[in-house]
C-alpha cells in the first residue's frame, strides 16, 4: 500500500473513534430533486464475482440500524460529473464521449485491488489501490471535458478514489457501527479488472443511486 492510502486509510479511521454519530447521507445536494438525472463518469463493477462475494459478505455483517446497504449492481466509483441532463446540450456530450474514447484509446484496463473498509459519517466504503492509476483515468476524462468546454467541472484536487457499500441513512450512534467495523478491517481485499467506463445517467430512487448507461470508453488496451 502507498503512503498516501495508508495515511488516508489511518486518518480516516482515526477520525472514526470520535464520530457520535452518523450523518443522514440522503439530504439533497444543491441542484438535485427526484424527477433530475445527472451526467457523471463512474466506474461500473458488473462481473467482478471476487467483490461481489467481499461486499455481500461485508454487508451481511453491516446489517444494522442506520445503515443502506448499497445494491450488488450499484456498486460504482464516482470520477467525474458533468452536469444535469435538462442542462447539458446533447451535442456536447457526443463531443465529450467522442473525445474521451479517442484519448483512452490503447489504454489498459485497471487492475485495482478493493478492501479494507473505510468509513466515515456518511457511510462505509471501500479503500480503492492503487490511487494513481484511477487519478490518471480521471485526469484524461477532463482534458476530453476541457476539449469541449473552457471550464471543467468540479475541481481537480480533493479526489479520493473509493467505493461505497453501506450509506449512513439515520443520525444514529456510530458506537454499534464502529464495534462492527473493528472486526470486518482485517478482510483481505478483492481484486477488480476495469475494461471500461461508462457515462451514466445517474438519479437517486428509493435511497439507492441508479443510472442509465449513456456511452461507454472501453480499457482495452
Amino acid at each position: 500500500m502507498s503512503s498516501r492510502e495508508l495515511a488516508s486509510l489511518h486518518e480516516r479511521w482515526t477520525a472514526y473513534q470520535n464520530l457520535p454519530e452518523l450523518t443522514n447521507h440522503w439530504y439533497w445536494r444543491p441542484g438535485w430533486r427526484a424527477d433530475r438525472h445527472f451526467y457523471t463518469w463512474h466506474l461500473t463493477f458488473d462481473e467482478q464475482p471476487e467483490l461481489h462475494h467481499l461486499v455481500t459478505d461485508l454487508q451481511h455483517a453491516l446489517a444494522l440500524p442506520g445503515l443502506d446497504l448499497v445494491p450488488i449492481d450499484g456498486l460504482h466509483l464516482t470520477m467525474q460529473g458533468i452536469g444535469f441532463a435538462d442542462v447539458v446540450l446533447d451535442s456536447d456530450i457526443e463531443a465529450i464521449v467522442a473525445e474521451a474514447q479517442q484519448r483512452c484509446a490503447g489504454m489498459p484496463p485497471l487492475e485495482l485491488s478493493l478492501g479494507p473498509v473505510d468509513p466515515d459519517a456518511e457511510g462505509i466504503g471501500l479503500l480503492v489501490r492503487p490511487w494513481h492509476r484511477v487519478e490518471h483515468l480521471r485526469a484524461v476524462i477532463r482534458d476530453a471535458i476541457g476539449a469541449v468546454w473552457p471550464v471543467v467541472p468540479e475541481p481537480a484536487q480533493g479526489f479520493r478514489p473509493h467505493v461505497t457499500i453501506a450509506y449512513s441513512g439515520a443520525p444514529v450512534p456510530t458506537e454499534p457501527v464502529r464495534a462492527r467495523l473493528a472486526e470486518l478491517r482485517e478482510r483481505p481485499p478483492a481484486s477488480v479488472t476495469i475494461r471500461q467506463m461508462p457515462l451514466i445517467a445517474l438519479r437517486r430512487e428509493n435511497r439507492a443511486y441508479r443510472w442509465t448507461t449513456v456511452a461507454t470508453v472501453p480499457l482495452a488496451g
